[in-house]
């Protein structure tokens, strides 16, 4: 199993960061949507905010690729739709590449 922690911010409004929060409750996801991100090899995926900063922790099967798992959702309809709709919502953050999204984060420090 691997784990990777990604980051995105939120753009600074309240009202579109309690809508996003909204489309994330459990009552609001999109089956679809968590049956897919399954079917990439996610085992596990949460996402934690403070303000506009989200960090998102996944964890992954051994053979799991960020590269299959792009090819996979630009093949799939209800992803495209899902992403466009976050992106509604996002912005990247400081140092990210030109149409980057969520942008992974060092890993400095483990408890011994």
């Amino acid at each position: 199993m691997k784990r990777y922690c990604l980051t995105l911010d939120l753009k600074d409004d309240p009202a579109l960061i309690e809508k996003y929060k909204e489309h994330h409750a459990p009552e609001n996801q999109w089956p679809g949507i968590n049956r897919h991100i399954r079917a990439t090899g996610v085992e596990r995926m949460e996402i934690y905010l403070f303000g506009t900063r989200m960090c998102m922790f996944m964890e992954v099967h051994d053979d799991f690729t960020f590269e299959r798992m792009d090819e996979m959702n630009r093949r799939d309809p209800e992803t495209q739709k899902w992403e466009n709709l976050m992106w509604d919502f996002q912005q990247a953050v400081p140092g990210a590449k030109p149409g980057e999204k969520w942008v992974f984060m060092e890993k400095i420090f483990e408890l011994p």
